[in-house]
């Protein structure tokens, strides 16, 4: 999968996506993510990307020639472009498993109040939200984005499987989970998990997980409640 982010500030990406499981995966040629600056694409002599709002408002919002001339110079035949945004879609395990089948994203981080409603009317493919609430930036979004997506990727972890069995990809919470030793504080590892019977070991996590689920998400228990799957 190829991934290219647009952004004010490239910079802000150095760290997160150098270690641990996004950089084994782009060592291993599974991911490859590029950053583009947008501010590169101005054509204002001093580089500015932004300007007053028509109707007024109390912030900046970022021009529509720098984002379109970015995008179009990555866009290729199968680039699928996604605008992070407080006023998108809500990012579940469904829509991260679906978009790992893109051979190519673009990522457009918008700054200030947003980006010229042009942009989305001519570019962007959807628009996507890490959650309910604003961020200084769509950076933090695109970094939790890239992290999801890159989970679904073939050989993208050790154990292709594991994903199959974490909270959300079933609708649910996942259950308990525990280690070494078998005793630690007066609290024992239940014995279902000791005998070996993967059955009745899979039905224990899967009733773990519903009362998990019933307790920290109760919307997410009533939906799984509605689709008939609780009996």
């Amino acid at each position: 999968m190829k991934i290219h982010i647009l952004s004010l500030f490239p910079e802000y990406f150095q760290g997160p996506f150098d270690v641990s499981i996004v950089k084994r995966a782009r060592d291993k040629g599974i991911l490859s993510i590029e950053q583009v600056n947008i501010r590169d694409f101005s054509k204002d002599e001093h580089k500015r990307v932004d300007d007053t709002p028509y109707g007024g408002g109390s912030g900046m919002v970022m021009l529509a020639q720098p984002i379109v001339d970015a995008i179009r110079s990555v866009r290729k035949e199968n680039t699928h472009v996604i605008y992070l945004s407080a006023q998108g879609q809500v990012l579940n395990a469904q829509k991260c498993e679906e978009l790992s089948k893109e051979e190519h994203l673009v990522l457009l981080c918008g700054h200030y109040e947003g980006i010229d409603e042009r942009v989305i009317l001519s570019e962007v493919d959807e628009e996507l939200s890490i959650g309910s609430y604003v961020l200084t930036c769509g950076c933090p979004a695109a970094i939790v984005l890239v992290d999801s997506v890159m989970r679904y990727l073939p050989k993208a972890l050790g154990n292709a499987e594991a994903v199959l069995y974490e909270s959300h990809q079933n609708g649910l919470l996942e259950g308990p989970q525990y280690t070494r030793p078998l005793e630690y504080e007066g609290i024992k590892v239940p014995d279902v998990l000791l005998g070996g019977h993967h059955e009745k070991i899979k039905q224990w996590r899967l009733q773990e997980g519903l009362k998990k689920t019933k307790k920290m998400r109760p919307d997410l228990y009533k939906n799984y409640e509605q689709q008939g799957v609780l009996r």
